[in-house]
């Protein structure tokens, strides 16, 4: 499946969804932050979804219980690579330069992002 990139509003409600598992509409409006939108807007998002492909649902008379079809971990795969390629020319040297330059990490996660580098090192051996 051909992922799309979400909206915030739509990313919002994949991100209730994924806790979740399975909602209904009034479920996932209970969950969203104040000021919550109107229970027509989240209907109307929810749709949108399902029109895009990343949800489903099951009906039950005039209920319908709404359930990913995509993954989180697809989600943040797909969004990883774009920033990839569209910032860093997919480079993983840029992306640490990166945020080693605008994060100001400190020494203790310098020396475990070495030690990750070191056993991904000794796996590809």
């Amino acid at each position: 499946m051909n992922i799309k990139e979400l909206t915030k509003a739509e990313e919002q409600i994949m991100q209730i969804l994924w806790q979740l598992n399975e909602a209904i509409v009034k479920e996932i409006l209970e969950r969203m932050p104040d000021p919550r939108p109107a229970y027509n807007t989240v209907s109307t998002v929810v749709r949108v979804l399902e029109g895009k492909g990343f949800i489903d649902h099951k009906a039950y008379g005039n209920s319908h219980v709404y359930f990913p079809l995509i993954s989180e971990e697809e989600y943040k795969k797909f969004t990883f690579n774009k920033m990839m390629s569209n910032y860093f020319d997919n480079s993983y040297k840029s992306l640490v330069s990166f945020i080693a330059d605008n994060r100001k990490i400190g020494i203790n996660e310098l020396d475990e992002l070495s030690a990750l580098i070191e056993k991904l090192k000794n796996e590809k051996k």
